[in-house]
């Protein structure tokens, strides 16, 4: 992701999971009966998917991020059905029953409502932070942000991972020692 969105919680611990993808829309009202459906049929596709999972939600509103679709109701449904945390270029709202979660967030901003946040539609491809997003794909979150691993190199990366972590580990500690000189560097 790009810097348009944040980690929330920059203590909690790296999250990994399957992406659970819905658009919604957070400025305007729903154009059916002047009044926004309770969409709980999401639920079950988050459910159908290998867990754990991160929501990936993607605001199509003209104006993202002026209402929030989560907040501490939607944490602990989400939560409950095997959710470590949400991907979204709108509002979240809850924050500290989230943090209690350990229901990790990467967001574009904060607000106080649900305002009109409706769903549009689920398990379909996303945008957030400049991240294209299928369904079920493997995203892997930290402080630094959020970014998708492609399974077929996903078994790959605790040896590569490892491997990179002992090169830096080595040089950081010649930095730190008073044996340094250019010449080992």
């Amino acid at each position: 992701t790009d810097g348009t969105l944040r980690c929330f919680f920059p203590r909690l611990p790296p999250v990994v999971g399957y992406a659970a993808t819905i658009k919604v829309r957070s400025s305007a009202p729903p154009t059916t009966a002047g009044l926004y459906p309770q969409r709980t049929d999401w639920w079950n596709y988050v459910q159908s998917l290998p867990a754990p999972q991160i929501i990936v939600a993607q605001d199509i509103a003209s104006r993202a991020g002026l209402g929030a679709l989560l907040g501490e109701v939607h944490f602990n449904i989400q939560r409950a059905l095997g959710a470590v945390g949400i991907v979204t270029n709108g509002a979240v709202r809850g924050l500290p029953t989230a943090e209690a979660l350990g229901f990790q967030i990467f967001a574009g901003s904060v607000s106080v409502s649900h305002a009109y946040t409706h769903i549009l539609e689920f398990g379909t491809p996303v945008e957030v932070g400049g991240l294209k997003v299928n369904s079920g794909a493997l995203l892997h979150g930290d402080q630094h942000g959020v970014q998708s691993i492609p399974l077929s190199l996903a078994r790959q990366i605790p040896v590569v991972a490892a491997r990179i972590t002992a090169k830096k580990q080595a040089i950081i500690a010649l930095c730190q020692s008073p044996e340094f000189t250019l010449e080992k560097l």
